[in-house]
């Protein structure tokens, strides 16, 4: 009888579970790219109206824009080497911006604008500025004679007034006293005194951020100078912050704290000459609040020298629930349901930073896990989106 082939043996059960899983795998990824694929193109169908700007180290391509006016969206690719910011201006004034958009990354900024021409900065400070040109269209037409009446916001806007009044002079007085110690030469004072001062600004930065050139002499970061630290234009906050910090030497500072003590009385003045639109108000602490959450909080950057960002997420609270006091009376008419969630909002960010509070203060931000900073940002844009609710509900969305 011939011989016969033994049986072959059947793959062992483990085997067999391993390759139907392989083909699961293949399938829920094939599954996943395909839904991945429609989402983004969905998304793109969407955007199909995005402006694209792209930025180099030295322009932006386009540099000269138009759109209609209405909502419009604009994608920022950065093509430089650094972290930049994008910004339009009316005037000296900011009408929308994105700080911090990281080499080689893109983000999107969506603006509601009113016919007019406007312009635009690009990346570094020392860069030529743009131009953005809105052109009327039927629905702008419409909006601009359906506005509600401004009587009642007349309260509000002049109590916010003199919140910012008070708050200036807060600021001046913070801002003197560390210039006196720092010409006396005492560090360890002019360190301590930089908390105080700092945080008085921070206070007000919701209003002050719209004032673009006495921002970037007051608050802007290295990064946004062609030399960074070395470059004779970098002054205000961040310049002391890194001569007391990071050098620990007050050589060469006098002129510099003398600088921003003369600029945070002239942001005073301008802030009171400059009128705030009521559909403002709100709009520049949503603002600020997004930057705290999309930024700031996340990477440290803003007080990258000092580590007490803290104290500065603080005082943005504060003026954010200022906002809300003055308006809490057209709330408690127009959006009861509302309320609720702001105040649910604003008691949340404040638990959280109120967690972080040490014996003498804020603990220092280098100290702060990334699980911790990033419930600060999720917070913060709760915040911004609670209070995004604000002008439908007023009858200010669309101006």
């Amino acid at each position: 009888m011939p011989n016969q082939a033994p049986p072959q043996a059947s793959p062992p059960r483990a085997l067999r579970w391993a390759v139907a899983g392989s083909v699961i795998v293949m399938i829920a990824a094939g599954g996943l790219f395909y839904y991945a694929s429609k989402m983004a193109a969905a998304k793109r169908q969407v955007n199909h109206d995005e402006v694209l700007v792209t930025i180099h180290p030295h322009s932006c391509e386009p540099n000269a824009l138009s759109v209609p006016a209405g909502r419009a969206s604009f994608r920022i690719v950065n093509r430089s080497d650094r972290a930049v910011e994008w910004e339009i201006l009316d005037g000296v004034l900011v009408v929308e911006e994105r700080e911090n958009i990281a080499p080689g990354l893109s983000q999107v900024i969506n603006a509601n604008l009113l016919p007019g021409d406007y312009a635009i900065t690009c990346g570094l400070l020392s860069n030529p500025r743009g131009t953005l040109h809105v052109t009327p269209t039927a629905a702008s037409d419409a909006a601009a004679k359906a506005k509600p009446s401004m009587v009642a916001f007349v309260g509000p806007l002049s109590e916010f007034r003199v919140y910012l009044s008070s708050q200036s002079s807060a600021l001046i007085k913070a801002v003197a006293a560390l210039e006196q110690a720092i010409a006396a030469g005492d560090l360890s004072q002019a360190q301590a005194l930089y908390v105080p001062a700092r945080a008085a600004y921070q206070r007000i930065a919701p209003a002050a951020q719209r004032l673009a050139e006495l921002d970037n002499a007051i608050n802007a970061r290295a990064d946004y100078f062609e030399k960074r630290e070395q470059d004779p234009a970098f002054s205000g906050f961040h310049r002391i912050e890194y001569a007391l910090f990071q050098q620990r030497n007050l050589d060469g500072l006098a002129p510099v704290a003398q600088r921003l003590s003369s600029d945070v009385a002239t942001l005073k003045q301008q802030l009171l000459a400059q009128s705030l639109p009521p559909e403002q108000l709100v709009s520049i602490v949503v603002r600020n609040l997004h930057s705290l959450a999309d930024v700031r909080a996340s990477s440290g950057e803003e007080e990258r020298y000092s580590h007490t960002d803290l104290n500065g997420f603080a005082a943005n609270l504060f003026a954010a629930r200022k906002v809300v006091d003055l308006l809490r009376p057209l709330l408690t008419k127009s959006a009861t349901e509302l309320l609720p969630k702001i105040d649910s909002a604003i008691t949340a960010l404040d638990a959280e930073l109120n967690g972080l509070k040490v014996q003498d203060g804020y603990a220092s931000y280098d100290t702060v896990s990334a699980a911790q900073r990033k419930q600060i940002a999720d917070k913060a844009k709760a915040l911004a989106d609670a209070l995004d609710g604000i002008d439908p509900a007023l009858g200010l969305s669309g101006l």
